[in-house]
């Protein structure tokens, strides 16, 4: 790492973290925002007013029970699938867009949806409620923006850019506690409105970080030693990409080398096989199967939370809000849970390096078995909060709320880790997108099981769970065929 480019690299290091857990994930959050929405009579008409209830139901939120307001729950919850899909399903372009376009332009982008997106809710109100289907969405593909953009700033460090990427997605996890800041602040007489307002002042720090502080194209992947962006740079994406060369590249990339590959063959540096061969391989496949299982359950859990928490503490509000304070608190802490798998995955590269130097084995071997670990912990976490969420014990989601945030920490940092380690980092920006574009797919499963367990399951759970307890057992299959992968490239020595 250049010492006169650290300040700045330091810079953009921090304002990235601060973004990504400012702004990035805050859709997240929705349980706090429905709890507020509730308050403001958002979509009240749909509650129906039982004989058996009293006339102020629903203005307090369903504190009768959460049968006069099935409806309303359920369109809270139809809003939180299309934002959360389209979270994952604009992925896709929007990683074609960074890769295509740069940074600059997918960040301007970001900033026109995130700013759109607050001012929309800023003016929103009950008569005008559907909006949220057009707000929440651009917030989340705004978000997205944001987090796809950063990401790249992992390469700034070297060997210290997984824990730098499982960081940010860290951030990008607990910045859904901003929505409980907004919901406190709310509490204390601060209206929607202003919070919301504040949130689109705050796109003219994001611009003048988009020009001062990021590069115009992208951050190479080994870093060139005479690399300059942002302020430093001066010039346009074409001065950025003059110091990516080849031979500076090759220098850079030994450290990371097993000792028979430091100096390939021309031939054999420039063997990138074409982006469809990657997103058509087992690897790719069971990874999306991975991400796509466990992703569904933290959307369900996170999309019906306010129905399950008035659900469990049998409608008293007082108990619905404190666990929904609490939940937001714990998705804080995702930030610091992050990168444990991140220096988790860095600590076994160079462990693996080591024992690659002694035996020749390949380079990809020793990335592929440092992220063994972080996928088979993933899993067993998501089971672990699986299991608790599926005990309907109020008292006992404290557990849930704690098992829930590392797990998602882990998923997101450990997805984006082993896209970049297992893949190389010319389709980085396409194979992120379509993993999370087909997962979105999946995810819309989420609106559907609500709506079966609110009808014919009668409020009752109990075989849904079973059913996707099941499922998580299934993401365990991918880190063993990782493993079995790894074993059989770090087996013996390649052959020239």
């Amino acid at each position: 790492m250049a010492g006169q480019g650290l300040p700045l690299r330091v810079a953009t290091l921090l304002t990235g973290l601060l973004e990504c857990l400012g702004f990035a994930g805050v859709l997240f959050g929705w349980a706090s925002l429905v709890f507020v929405f509730k308050i403001e009579r958002y979509f009240e008409e749909l509650c129906e007013r039982n004989a058996g209830l009293t006339g102020n139901a629903t203005l307090i939120g369903n504190v009768t029970g959460q049968t006069d307001c099935k409806a309303q729950d359920e369109r809270f919850s139809l809003i939180f699938t299309v934002a959360s899909f389209m979270n994952n399903f604009m992925t896709f372009p929007t990683g074609y867009i960074f890769d295509r376009f740069k940074t600059t332009v997918a960040r301007l982008i970001a900033i026109f949806l995130y700013t759109s997106a607050t001012l929309t809710i800023a003016f929103s109100s009950a008569g005008s409620a559907l909006l949220l289907f057009l707000a929440m969405p651009m917030l989340s593909i705004g978000g997205i923006l944001f987090l796809i953009t950063n990401l790249q700033v992992g390469n700034l460090f070297g060997k210290h850019r997984s824990t730098i990427i499982t960081l940010y997605n860290g951030a990008f996890d607990s910045s859904s506690a901003v929505f409980l800041i907004v919901k406190l602040l709310y509490e204390q007489g601060i209206s929607l409105r202003t919070s919301f307002i504040f949130f689109s002042v705050f796109s003219v720090w994001h611009v003048g970080r988009t020009f001062l502080l990021m590069p115009r194209g992208h951050i190479p992947f080994p870093l060139p030693p005479n690399y300059r962006y942002g302020l430093c740079s001066g010039n346009d994406t074409r001065e950025e990409e003059k110091t990516v060369e080849p031979k500076k590249r090759e220098l850079v990339s030994k450290e990371f080398l097993s000792p028979k590959e430091e100096i390939p063959d021309p031939g054999q540096q420039k063997e990138l096989r074409p982006f469809w061969r990657y997103a058509f391989s087992r690897r790719f496949a069971w990874h999306l199967v991975w991400l796509s299982v466990i992703q569904l359950w933290h959307y369900l859990f996170i999309g019906t939370l306010n129905s399950l928490l008035t659900n469990l503490a049998k409608g008293d509000r007082g108990l619905v809000s404190t666990y929904t304070n609490a939940f937001a608190i714990t998705q804080f802490f995702g930030v610091l849970c992050a990168p444990w798998n991140g220096l988790l995955m860095d600590r076994l590269k160079q462990r693996y390096q080591k024992k690659a130097k002694k035996t020749g084995s390949s380079a990809s071997a020793v990335v592929l078995c440092s992220t063994v670990p972080s996928l088979a912990l993933t899993s067993l976490l998501c089971l672990g909060f699986a299991l608790c969420a599926s005990i309907p014990v109020l008292p006992l989601q404290y557990v849930t709320f704690i098992l829930q945030v590392i797990s998602r920490s882990f998923l997101y940092g450990g997805n984006a880790a082993f896209l970049t380690l297992a893949f190389p980092s010319d389709h980085f920006g396409k194979l992120f997108g379509l993993v999370m574009t087909l997962s979105a797919v999946v995810s819309l499963l989420q609106f559907p099981i609500f709506t079966f367990i609110k009808g014919p399951l009668q409020n009752n759970p109990f075989y849904v769970n079973v059913m996707l307890v099941l499922a998580t057992l299934l993401t365990f299959v991918h880190p063993f065929l990782v493993y079995r992968e790894c074993q059989r490239e770090e087996g013996p020595p390649a052959v020239a």
